[in-house]
Formats: C-alpha cells, sequence, structure tokens
C-alpha cells in the first residue's frame, strides 16, 4: 500500500541558511558570464564551488562586437576564466583542457585549431597555450600582446595594463616563431629598445610601449 501524500507547512521545511545567498552569487554569475549552455556550465560552476577551485566566471559581462554576434567562440574573458583554472601548473592534461573548454560552451573544433599551431602532446604547457590563445584573438602579434597584458595585468580595469617584461619577453618571441616571418635580428632589436624604456618602469611593460613607431616589426 502507498504511503500517504505527506502534508508539509513553511514550518517543517528546513531551508539552510546559506542557500540564499548561495543562489544569489549563481545567479549574479551565471548574468555576468551569459553561458551559451547553462546546464554544462552549471554544472562545472558547482562542481568548483564544491571542490574549492576558480570559478568558470567572467569578471563582467562582455559586449560583443560586430563580428562576434553570432560568434560563439573564445573571447578575452572567456580565456581569463581557462588562465585561473588551469594555470596553477606548467602542465595541462589535454583532456582536462578540453573539459574545460567545453564548461565554457566553446567550440571544440577551435581548441584543435589552436593545439595545431604547436607540436603539443598529451601535455599542454600551459603559457604557450595562453599566447596562442591571445593569437586567436587578436589576429596580428600586436594584437594578441595586447590581449596577453590586458587578461594578465594587476592593474585595475582601465589602468596601464603592466606585466613584466620578461613575461612579455617569452609571448613575443614564441609567437614570433610560431609566425615564422620575424627575423632573429627583429625581435633583438625590438627588445633590446623596449628594455631600455622598461628599466624606467620597474621592468614592466604595457601596451603603450609597443603599440608604437618605436617597435615596427611588431606592427
Amino acid at each position: 500500500m502507498p504511503p500517504p501524500d505527506t502534508m508539509f507547512c513553511a514550518q517543517q521545511i528546513n531551508i539552510p541558511p546559506e542557500l540564499p545567498d548561495l543562489l544569489k552569487q549563481f545567479t549574479k554569475a551565471a548574468i555576468r558570464t551569459q553561458p551559451h549552455d547553462v546546464l554544462q556550465w552549471s554544472s562545472a560552476y558547482f562542481n568548483a564551488l564544491s571542490r574549492g577551485e576558480p570559478l568558470p566566471v567572467k569578471e563582467r559581462v562582455e559586449m560583443p562586437v560586430a563580428t562576434q554576434k553570432t560568434d560563439t567562440g573564445l573571447t578575452p574573458g572567456l580565456l581569463k576564466i581557462l588562465h585561473k583554472q588551469l594555470s596553477s601548473n606548467q602542465y595541462v592534461d589535454v583532456s582536462e583542457l578540453e573539459q574545460k573548454w567545453k564548461d565554457l560552451s566553446l567550440p571544440v573544433e577551435q581548441l584543435r585549431s589552436i593545439l595545431a599551431l604547436d607540436n603539443f602532446g598529451t601535455d599542454v604547457e600551459w603559457m604557450r597555450f595562453f599566447a596562442l590563445g591571445c593569437s586567436t584573438l587578436g589576429g596580428s602579434i600586436t594584437s594578441a600582446l595586447k590581449h596577453a597584458c590586458e587578461i594578465l595585468t594587476k592593474d585595475p580595469e582601465g589602468g596601464a595594463a603592466r606585466i613584466p617584461f620578461e613575461v612579455f619577453t617569452f609571448f613575443y618571441l614564441y609567437l614570433a616563431e610560431i609566425d615564422g616571418e620575424i627575423t632573429e635580428s627583429q625581435t633583438e632589436s625590438v627588445l633590446s629598445s623596449l628594455q631600455v624604456e622598461v628599466d624606467q618602469q620597474d621592468g614592466m611593460v604595457q601596451p603603450r610601449n609597443f603599440m608604437n613607431s618605436l617597435c615596427p616589426p611588431l606592427s
């Protein structure tokens, strides 16, 4: 015989005190991130929350540019999420990278295209992949380096977007190698002239240092 229906009143329902704030924070995160697959993203959000891992959440809503009206690909905000989630280790298992990529509803074809730019195996050197991701965002080395500065900087939003000179050097040399058309003498010339300028800025590079006539090989 089936048990009788149980009647509940408000006093009998125990609502955990932390639930309202948890749901409020989740809703705010979803609004900022605007995931294309809400269920997939929600699963990743609560899994990360339960493990104390970086959440797949954008810092702010990204306003799409004209070319992104129907584009569901990588954006600066999504690349920043991936960096927070995966940069704690020098190397990332490609299966973990692929899962994080899918959690953000990013097309797997784009991931494979980025991986194909270098000779990555089952372990991906994160900072190299990050550099290639910036290149995907920018379309030119100058734009890629600007994205890297804006994503990695510890400066407040709208600030100078500075990063250490050695980090900039790594990205520039690596992207120049991938590009294949920038000579070693050009990179040496750029870095030596840039070194003089950044020595006066506590060894930090910002976009205005390399997006000008002093560094023409970057254009």
